[in-house]
């Protein structure tokens, strides 16, 4: 394999670094370097805002049919070129081939197409005489240039999520990929090129203080995060120092509440794809679930009988398997350290351990006897790796469901329409599914509440945090 190094992407082309060190980027495929990385400085993200300052002054003023073209180009382009997305991301997060063409890239040209159709269906307070003598109207503008963080569990997902309503908006973006996924997010600025105005959407690579470089700088009226909940806390504190919008969608600890009255077999189905997808690496994971009593043991064998029969883990061309690679020895290290200071009181029923490897893969994991307040309860764990609990009355259910810093999703397992309906009003989560979990569509919004953040991904809502509001108030007589 041909090593080569990263550059970033500014003002509508590839740059080298100004002077910034380099470091490797490790397949978790391999357990090998696969590519060289720059380590973005402050000059590089300089250029990267003065390039999106001057570009939003163009952008800025487009129409929205102008951006909708534009988008709807970039959401064909990136069809086009399926196969060389794939390829590279593979290579980086260790994912499934097929798993990345259907849920991330197809998925994803959706998603523009989406935002591409909102840019053009603004709504707000209708223009009127609300003072006698005055006409008010309401205006939608973009905020300016964003700044912007995205994640390595769905590299090129997120990225498309943080770009779109921005763009779609009228914004000017700079963002700042993980600095173990970039490839991706740099063959999408590629692709977008043709279509923008020069330096509309810029990228520069880097560790965690390129990321602090991107989101403490004094340019952009926003900053968005996907990320861990520590990596939040320090956006919000730099948006907050600088008076720039935060938008933050952090970690989650999604409850599965599984009644008695449910389909027991198509709920174990369901539920185990929707805990080892993506080898748990998704903050909306199924991945701590809540049994009522009466039907636990047999939940539990069941589920323990399914994963070993049908979940299986494998090499990114794999595709009978689930799910691919941990996406880097530390993820693989974190994983192995939960289960390391597992407590006496609880068990691990099924797996446990590295699948043997050069690359960073773990078998499907299942833990039953856990407290409460222990770790594995409270802390996102990102891994291949299902809690059980079980409860015994719909109050302690929502107890222990609730009983969690994050909020982002969660899901509910009944018959019963009037349980499920008041379920969905007391679980303190953004999503609530009934009879299901993890699917997303464009059209409604994702976020989270408590320590999961704040603000939506996708939807109008989406669209909503990209811009601002201005009242424009006009006298008959002059």
């Amino acid at each position: 394999m041909t090593i080569h190094t990263l550059e970033h992407f500014i003002d509508g082309k590839y740059r080298k670094t100004d002077g910034g060190d380099l470091f490797e980027l490790i397949s978790p495929v391999t357990g090998k370097v696969h590519a060289i990385s720059p380590n973005a400085t402050q000059e590089d993200v300089d250029i990267a805002y003065i390039s999106a300052k001057k570009a939003s002054k163009t952008w800025g003023k487009t129409t929205p049919a102008v951006r909708q073209k534009a988008l709807l180009d970039l959401a064909n382009a990136i069809e086009d070129n399926l196969e060389r997305l794939v390829n590279a991301q593979s290579i980086e997060t260790g994912q499934l081939k097929h798993m990345i063409a259907q849920e991330e890239v197809k998925a994803s040209a959706d998603h523009i197409r989406f935002f591409a159709g909102a840019a053009r269906c603004l709504e707000g307070k209708s223009t009127g005489e609300y003072l006698e003598g005055f006409s008010s109207s309401i205006r939608r503008e973009p905020l300016g240039v964003v700044g912007q963080v995205a994640p390595w569990n769905y590299p090129f997902m997120m990225a498309v999520w943080k770009i779109a309503p921005a763009l779609a908006a009228g914004n000017t973006v700079v963002l700042k990929p993980s600095d173990t996924t970039p490839t991706s997010s740099l063959i999408l600025a590629e692709i977008a090129a043709p279509f923008f105005p020069q330096g509309t959407f810029n990228v520069v690579l880097g560790k965690a203080e390129a990321g602090s470089r991107v989101v403490s700088h004094l340019t952009p009226a926003l900053v968005s995060i996907t990320g861990s909940v520590r990596a939040g806390l320090q956006v919000a504190a730099s948006a907050a120092s600088n008076l720039a919008k935060a938008h933050l969608e952090l970690g989650g600890k999604a409850p599965v509440v599984v009644f008695a009255d449910t389909n027991i077999s198509k709920a174990i189905e369901s539920i185990a794809t929707a805990a080892f997808f993506n080898a748990g690496q998704d903050c909306t994971a199924a991945a701590r679930i809540l049994v009522e009593s009466s039907i636990y043991d047999e939940f539990t064998d069941g589920l323990i009988d399914y994963t070993k029969k049908n979940i299986k883990c494998g090499t990114p061309d794999d595709t009978h398997a689930l799910y691919g690679a941990l996406n880097n020895k530390n993820q693989l290290n974190q994983v192995q350290g939960f289960l390391q200071r597992l407590p006496s009181h609880a068990n691990i029923v099924l797996g446990g351990n590295p699948i043997e490897s050069a690359g960073f893969y773990f078998e499907p994991t299942i833990v039953t006897g856990l407290q409460q307040q222990d770790e594995m309860i409270q802390t996102e764990i990102f891994g291949p790796i299902i809690t059980i609990q079980s409860f015994q009355t719909d109050d302690e259910a929502l107890e222990k469901a609730n009983d969690v810093e994050y909020g982002l999703a969660s899901s509910v397992w009944t018959q019963n329409h009037s349980r499920a309906l008041r379920f969905s009003r007391d679980l303190d989560f953004g999503t609530v599914w009934i009879n299901a979990h993890i699917p997303l569509v464009a059209e409604m919004p994702h976020g989270g509440f408590k320590k999961s953040g704040y603000g939506k991904d996708l939807s109008s809502y989406g669209l909503e945090e990209y811009m601002r509001i201005k009242h424009v108030m006009s006298a008959y007589e002059t």
